[in-house]
C-alpha cells in the first residue's frame, strides 16, 4: 500500500476530545442510587477486555502496553518521553494514537471498522516499551500489528474468506461464509441464541461454539438447549461434523461482572430491579441467554427509574455475519426535564404511526408504549457511545412485549471545539449551527421510538400457526398483489436478511424519522412551533436542518466504504448514503451537489427548503414504503437488491472524487471522557472524579479503572 492510500488510516490528529458532563446529575442521586449506578458501571467496565478481543487479536496486548506506560510515567509524560529518547512529536504521536484507541476500545474505529495507525515511525513506540519492563512485555506481544498494513484486507474487519479480519471466529482464517451459515442453521434449528458466542473451526471435524460464561462447564440444570454439549450433525453441508459447546469464553471477566451484577441487584430501587439483575447474573454465569431474555423482559417493565441501565451482548454490527453480539454495558441518569418531550412522544405515538405509507395489516395490533428517557450517561463500556438506543433486539419481545427507547443527552450536546461543517452553503451555516443539535434532538427521538419501535413482521409463528390471515394474504403496496413470503416458524428478522440487516434497519429507522419529522405536531412535541404548517417558520427552521443534516451525513459517510473491497464499513453511513442518493433523484431538483472546481474542493449540498413537504417527502415514503414492505414479508431478495442498489457507490464519480474531497474534508470522530466512581467500604458512600478532555485525560480515565 501507497503512503497516499495509507494516509487515510492514520489516526487523527488530534482527535476531538471531549468530555461527558455528568457530575451535578450524579451527584443530585439518593446514595443508594449512586451505589446501584457504581456497581452496573463496575459490571460494564469489567467487560472491557471482552470488547478489545471482540476487535483484533492484539488490542488486548496494546491496551495493557498503554496502560504500563501509563504507570511508568508516573503522570510525567515528558519525563519518560525524554528518559526514551523520544521527541515531543513523537510522544504527541504517541498520546492521540492512545486516546483514539481507548476511545475505541480496540485499534479499529467503531464507526467504520477500519484500522488507524500512528503517526509516527515504530522506532518511537519502541522507545517508548524499552522504559519499562511490562511495556516492552505487552509490545512484544503485539507482534507488530500495531503499524502492520502490509496486507490491505486485514485494514478491515469482516469475512475472513473475504481477506478481512474477525475475532468472532478465532483461529481459523480458513473458516467461510458457508460454514458459518451451516452452524448458524442448525443453531437456529436448535434454538441455541448467538449473542454471547464465538465461532471456532478445529483441525479435525469440530466447530466449536464458545459460550460466555463465568462457568467453564455446562451448567448443573443444563444449557438452553439442554445437558449435552457435542452433537453429530447428518445432514447439510456440516454432515459427519460435530458442534461442540464450550462454556466458560470470557471467564474471569462474566465471573467479575456478574458479581459486580449482583452487587446492583442488592441496591436496586424495586423488585423489578432486583429481578432484572439477578436474571442478568444468571446469564453471565451459565452462559444462558434465555435467561437473558428474561433480564430484558424485567428492563421492559422497570419504567421511570432514575438510573438506567443495559449490559450483555447487544449489538450485532461488528460480527460480518450480523447475529453475534459486541459487549456493551451503560449506566445512566435520568434527565427528568428532557425527559418530558419523549414522554408525549411516546403517547402522540399511536397517532402518528397510521400516517406512514403502508395499511394497519403491516403494522402492530397494538403499539406497545415505551419507556422513553433522556439520560445522560455515566458509563458506556462498548466500542463506541450511540446518540439513542432502543432495545431489546429480540423481535418476540419487541412484537409481543415492549421495548424501550433512551436519548443519550450529553452525548448528543457534545461539542469538539472549532469543529469545522465542510459541504453546507454559507447561506445556510448560520441556520444549520443554530438548529442542527435540535433537529438531531427530533430525529434521534422519532428514529428510536417510531421507527425501530414501528412493523409488524407477519409470521408463521409455528407450523400452521399465523400472525395474520393467511388464507386472504395482505395486499402489497408495491405490487398491488397479495403477498407470498413471510417469517418461518424459528425465522427471526436477523436470521434471513443476515448481514444486512443492521444497516438495513438503520435505513428503515432513519426514513420513518425523516417522513414523520414532517408532522408540524410532531416537531410541536420538541417545542417547535404550535403544530401548524409553517415551512417558512422556527419549525420549518428545524425540519430544513433535518434534511440537510441528513443529505450531508450521507455524503460524508462515504468515508466509510471501502474502494478495495467495494464495501462498507458501517451499517448506519451505508443507510444514509442510501437515502441520499433518494434525496438527489427525487423530483423537481429537490437535492443537488454543486460544484466549479474539477476537483470538486467546492462541492457543496443544494437543498430546496420550499419542496421538502412534497418532493423530499414523497422520495423518503417511496424508498421507505419498500423498505418496510420487503422486511415486514420477509422478501429477502426483493429487498437485498433494493438496498444493494440505493447503497451502491461503484468506482467512477461517486468512488473516486466525491470520496477523495469527502476524505480531504474529513473532521476526527469524538473520543468522550468518561467519569470514575469509588465506593468508600467504611461508609458505604460513592464519590465520582471527572478528567480534563485531553488526551492526556483519556489515558488517565483509563488507566485509574485498573482494568
Amino acid at each position: 500500500m501507497n503512503a497516499q492510500e495509507l494516509k487515510q488510516y492514520l489516526a487523527d490528529a488530534p482527535p476531538a476530545v471531549v468530555r461527558l458532563e455528568i457530575a451535578k446529575h450524579f451527584e443530585a442521586l439518593t446514595d443508594k442510587q449512586k451505589r446501584y449506578a457504581h456497581f452496573i458501571s463496575q459490571a460494564s467496565f469489567a467487560g472491557n477486555r471482552i470488547v478489545l478481543r471482540q476487535v483484533s487479536p492484539e488490542s488486548e496486548h496494546v491496551y495493557d502496553f498503554i496502560i504500563a506506560l501509563h504507570k511508568a510515567s508516573a503522570g510525567n509524560w515528558k519525563a519518560l518521553a525524554e528518559k526514551a529518547g523520544v521527541a515531543q512529536d513523537g510522544l504527541v504521536a504517541f498520546l492521540q494514537y492512545a486516546a483514539q484507541f481507548l476511545g475505541n476500545s480496540g485499534n479499529y474505529k467503531s464507526f467504520g471498522d477500519s484500522k488507524f495507525i500512528p503517526r509516527c515511525p515504530e522506532s518511537v513506540f519502541a522507545a517508548l516499551a524499552s522504559t519499562s519492563p511490562d511495556a516492552e512485555k505487552h509490545y512484544t506481544a503485539t507482534k507488530g500489528a500495531i503499524f502492520s498494513s502490509d496486507k490491505p484486507g486485514l485494514l478491515h474487519l469482516g469475512f475472513p474468506d473475504d481477506g478481512h479480519l474477525t475475532t468472532y471466529y478465532p483461529d481459523c482464517p480458513d473458516i467461510t461464509k458457508d460454514e458459518i451459515e451451516a452452524v448458524s442453521k442448525w443453531m437456529q434449528a436448535k434454538g441455541l441464541l448467538p449473542e454471547n458466542t464465538r465461532l471456532r473451526k478445529t483441525q479435525g471435524r469440530v466447530y466449536e461454539l464458545l459460550i460466555a460464561s463465568g462457568k467453564t462447564n455446562i451448567p448443573s440444570e443444563g444449557g438452553d438447549i439442554g445437558g449435552e454439549t457435542e452433537y453429530q450433525v447428518s445432514e447439510g453441508p456440516l454432515d459427519g461434523k460435530t458442534i461442540k459447546l464450550v462454556y466458560g469464553d470470557h471467564a474471569p471477566e462474566m465471573e467479575a461482572i456478574a458479581g459486580f451484577i449482583k452487587k446492583a441487584a442488592d441496591n436496586a430501587e424495586n423488585e423489578t430491579q432486583e429481578k432484572m439483575h439477578l436474571a442478568y447474573a444468571k446469564s453471565f454465569d451459565d452462559g444462558s441467554l434465555l435467561a437473558f431474555k428474561d433480564s430484558q423482559r424485567f428492563w421492559i417493565r422497570d419504567q421511570g427509574p432514575m438510573v438506567e441501565c443495559n449490559i450483555g451482548f447487544i449489538e450485532t454490527y461488528r460480527d460480518p455475519a450480523g447475529v453475534r453480539g459486541e459487549w456493551e454495558g451503560f449506566a445512566a441518569v435520568v434527565n427528568l426535564e428532557r425527559t418530558r418531550a419523549f414522554g408525549e412522544l411516546v403517547r402522540s405515538a399511536p397517532a402518528l404511526i397510521p400516517l406512514l405509507p403502508w395499511s394497519n395489516e403491516f403494522e402492530k395490533d397494538k403499539f406497545l408504549s415505551p419507556d422513553f428517557t433522556s439520560l445522560e450517561v455515566l458509563t458506556f463500556c462498548g466500542s463506541g457511545i450511540p446518540a439513542g438506543i432502543n432495545i431489546p433486539n429480540y423481535d418476540d419481545i419487541r412484537q409481543q412485549e415492549g421495548f424501550k427507547n433512551v436519548s443519550l443527552g450529553n452525548v448528543l450536546s457534545a461539542k469538539a471545539p472549532d469543529e469545522k461543517i465542510p459541504f453546507i452553503l454559507d447561506s445556510d451555516l448560520e441556520l444549520y449551527q443554530k438548529y442542527r443539535d435540535a433537529a438531531f434532538e427530533v430525529q434521534v427521538g422519532l428514529h428510536e421510538l417510531t421507527g425501530h419501535g414501528c412493523g409488524k413482521l407477519l409470521q408463521e409463528t409455528s407450523p400452521e400457526v399465523y400472525n395474520f390471515d393467511h388464507e386472504n394474504p395482505p395486499i402489497s403496496p408495491i405490487s398491488n398483489k397479495p403477498v407470498t413470503t413471510w417469517y418461518k416458524p424459528g425465522q427471526t428478522w436477523g436470521s434471513v436478511f443476515g448481514g444486512m440487516a443492521g444497516a438495513y434497519e438503520e435505513c428503515r429507522a432513519e426514513l420513518v424519522a425523516m417522513f414523520l419529522s414532517c408532522e408540524f405536531a410532531a416537531l410541536k412535541i420538541f417545542g417547535f412551533g404550535d403544530g401548524s404548517v409553517d415551512i417558512d417558520g422556527e419549525a420549518g427552521d428545524v425540519l430544513y436542518s433535518s434534511y440537510l443534516s441528513m443529505a450531508r451525513a450521507g455524503l460524508v459517510s462515504i468515508e466509510f466504504w471501502d474502494p478495495r473491497s467495494q464495501k462498507w464499513g458501517q451499517p448506519h453511513c451505508q443507510a444514509r448514503f442510501a437515502i441520499l442518493k433518494a434525496f438527489l433523484e427525487a423530483d423537481d431538483g429537490f437535492c443537488r451537489l454543486e460544484y466549479e472546481k474539477e476537483d470538486l474542493s467546492d462541492l457543496t449540498i443544494h437543498l430546496d427548503r420550499s419542496k421538502i413537504l412534497t418532493s423530499g417527502r414523497k422520495a423518503v415514503g417511496d424508498m421507505l414504503q419498500k423498505i418496510h414492505i420487503y422486511k415486514s414479508t420477509a422478501d429477502v431478495e426483493a429487498g437485498t437488491k433494493y438496498f444493494s442498489d440505493m447503497s451502491n457507490v461503484g468506482l467512477e464519480y461517486w468512488g473516486t472524487k466525491v470520496r477523495d474531497v469527502v476524505l480531504q474534508n474529513k473532521q476526527p470522530r469524538k473520543v468522550f471522557v468518561q467519569a470514575n466512581t469509588y465506593l468508600d467500604e467504611a461508609t458505604g458512600k460513592v464519590s465520582i472524579k471527572q478528567y480534563e478532555p485531553t488526551i492526556e485525560g483519556v489515558v488517565q480515565s483509563w488507566a485509574e479503572r485498573g482494568l
